[in-house]
C-alpha cells in the first residue's frame, strides 16, 4: 500500500493553518479480498486516532484504488 497525500494551508483569520487533507490510498489485496478491503476502508476513519483528533478542525477526504493480485 502507498498513499498520495495533499494538504491545503490557509489563513482564514490571518494565521496559517491546515484546513484540508486529501488522502488517496493505493491498496493491493489478494484476489477475492477486494470487498473486505472496501469494507475496512469505509470504516477506518472513525477508528483512526489522528482522524478523530482532527475532526472538526481539519476536513479530511479519503479515496482509494483497490487492486487485486
Amino acid at each position: 500500500m502507498h498513499a498520495d497525500i495533499q494538504g491545503r494551508i490557509e489563513a482564514p483569520d490571518g494565521v496559517l493553518k491546515i484546513t484540508e487533507i486529501n488522502c488517496h490510498y493505493h491498496v493491493k489485496v489478494p484476489e477475492g479480498k477486494q470487498a473486505a478491503a472496501e469494507r475496512a476502508l469505509n470504516v477506518f476513519e472513525r477508528n483512526c486516532p489522528v482522524a478523530q483528533t482532527l475532526k472538526g478542525s481539519v476536513q479530511i477526504k479519503n479515496s482509494w484504488t483497490i487492486e487485486a493480485y
